[in-house]
């Protein structure tokens, strides 16, 4: 892969198209605790050399980046000629070396968020090219949510710094947050180029987490038209957001996510055995660590998953910002391995390293099924009990759910910005005496004699019966103090739109995945309702689910403990 220097960017050629901005409810942003001013400022001293009113830190990086390499910013021509705005870190030597392609995240701030990191892998010796996705920040075209074009786009990228390279390119990856994590993947599986992956609070099967086990996110989707305030979305995209909140189409929605899924075109990565990188936390709310999973487990390459404490892009951000990020050091890690072939062990490391809640220690496993060494099931029972024998169950009792009332047990309390609580180490408190078992069916354990290791994905099966059609629940498994309060440990929501009036439905499901330690004293306590606001609600209002346990399939929950 070599070519002449050029230009470090085209000129544009046309201000971005127009079209009307996606509407919002409420300002919002994925990255609350970014802080654009201080990264522009940085942007700014690199190109100009005046470190005046940064940091210590950031100033020397920029001093020292600028002795190497030229920092440009610019614009790429990607599909339909459409021009992208980007950054490019170009060293100036003519040896050989690496590359970095950085698809930006769902934010109108566009690439910015890369900057100091864009910055540390040139330091490190790398090529780097950042650009805003199409329809984002200074970019035109519309958003088309990791469509065929943002393939094409990341292509075009990758084109633009190899012929921008003033000497021959080794090694290429391709680095994504959020959005950008998807982009990547996809670019990846289209590209023969790309030789590996960092793909950070992504998604594997977007189906899924837009309906996961047949349930609408609504929040979920609520949240990313509020972020595209200021995008263009195209009106493809805008069609499919309002049929997922006004529960319309869920065929072509499907269609829709399936071509933008990595799991979709997990052969050709498989085929080619690209390195993929994944982080991503237990209580996402954007996309559920689960469809991530299934995206894991099936690569057959070199592969890593960090998974940790908070939500979506939370544990990778304070490396943005500049500041120490294990997140960010591994995937700097991972990109030395697989592009400069340097043994610094992260290939020896294991494939998964959970971070426990709430101790927040660091558990590196060779695999995923690894982290499960057997699993305890525990029946409900009719006494509001979670019993270890199934006689101790018995069967027949019915707990009736009162529908479309709220309760205390829901997901979080903001989409993303609970998840910063929970890295600070204040979780959602939950007050289960103030759950009304008229409008919730509520099951506990015994307290744990000791330390109880839940590691990997609980497994729910109950019966219940719906009087009318279409129907929806949420399972919350919480920790219970002795005083009464909780935690969550994981969540699932499940609907069922096939059964027909005043059947029985069994539900089989996976709740999210988990590292959390129970401590000795306290109790998991199961909790289904038939209302929660980050969901789309199935049932109609005053319906009524009246959960049971057959004799030949009783309800039971699955806990995998470590």
């Amino acid at each position: 892969m070599t070519s002449a220097a050029q230009p470090p960017f085209s000129q544009p050629s046309s201000q971005p198209s127009s079209s009307q901005p996606s509407s919002s409810p409420y300002p919002f942003s994925l990255y609350p605790e970014l802080d654009a001013t201080a990264l522009t400022a940085f942007v700014t001293a690199l190109e100009c050399g005046d470190v005046t009113g940064l940091a210590p830190a950031r100033a020397a990086e920029v001093a020292e980046v600028r002795s190497v390499a030229v920092f440009t910013r610019g614009k790429v021509t990607g599909a339909h000629g459409d021009l992208l705005d980007a950054a490019l870190w170009r060293h100036t030597g003519t040896g050989p070396r690496p590359v970095i392609v950085m698809p930006s995240p769902w934010t109108s701030l566009g690439w910015l968020p890369y900057a100091v990191q864009a910055t540390l892998f040139a330091l490190r010796g790398y090529n780097v090219l950042a650009y805003s996705a199409r329809g984002f920040g200074g970019s035109e075209g519309e958003v088309e949510v990791a469509g065929a074009l943002d393939i094409t786009d990341g292509s075009r990228a990758l084109d633009h710094i190899i012929e921008r390279s003033t000497g021959p390119v080794t090694k290429i990856g391709f680095l994504g947050d959020s959005y950008g994590s998807g982009i990547s993947q996809l670019v990846a599986a289209h590209d023969t180029r790309v030789h590996a992956v960092v793909a950070l609070s992504t998604w594997g099967d977007l189906g899924e987490a837009f309906y996961e086990n047949s349930t609408r996110h609504v929040a979920a989707v609520r949240a990313l038209l509020a972020a595209a305030a200021k995008a263009r979305l195209s009106p493809q995209t805008q069609t499919v957001f309002d049929n997922v909140l006004a529960n319309r189409d869920v065929p072509g929605t499907l269609r829709w996510a399936e071509t933008r899924s990595p799991f979709t075109h997990i052969k050709e990565l498989n085929r080619r055995q690209v390195p993929v990188f994944f982080s991503h936390a237990w209580h996402e709310t954007l996309f559920p660590p689960n469809q991530t999973l299934k995206m894991f487990n099936e690569l057959t390459g070199p592969k890593r998953l960090a998974v940790s404490i908070g939500d979506h892009s939370g544990p990778e951000m304070t490396g943005m910002l500049g500041l120490p990020n294990r997140i960010w050091t591994d995937a700097h890690r991972w990109f030395d391995h697989h592009l400069k072939d340097i043994d610094n062990g992260i290939g020896d490391e294991g494939q998964v390293v959970g971070e426990v809640m709430w101790s927040k220690t660091l558990e590196p496993r060779p695999t995923w099924p690894s982290l499960t060494e057997h699993v305890e099931r525990v029946y409900l029972a009719d006494d509001g009990e979670l019993v270890e024998e199934a006689d101790d169950a018995q069967a027949g009792w019915t707990a009736t759910v009162l529908c479309g009332v709220d309760t205390p047990a829901t997901v979080a309390d903001k989409v993303v910005e609970s998840g910063y609580a929970e890295m600070a180490g204040r979780p959602k408190v939950y007050p289960t005496d103030d759950i009304d078992r008229t409008v919730a069916a509520v099951w506990a354990a015994a307290p744990v004699a000791e330390t109880t290791r839940l590691r990997g994905t609980p497994r729910l099966r109950v019966t219940y019966r719906a009087a009318n059609p279409g129907s929806s629940f949420v399972a919350y498994l919480l920790d219970v103090a002795p005083e009464g309060t909780a935690h969550l440990v994981t969540h699932a929501p499940y609907t069922d739109l096939d059964s027909p009036p005043d059947s029985l439905v069994s539900a089989d499901i996976e709740l999210q995945a988990t590292a959390y330690d129970v401590p000795r004293g306290n109790r998991l306590m199961l909790v289904i309702d038939a209302r929660d606001p980050f969901y789309g609600d199935a049932n109609l209002p005053r319906a009524t689910l009246a959960f049971t346990s057959p004799e030949a399939t009783p309800s039971y929950l699955d806990l995998p403990l470590g």
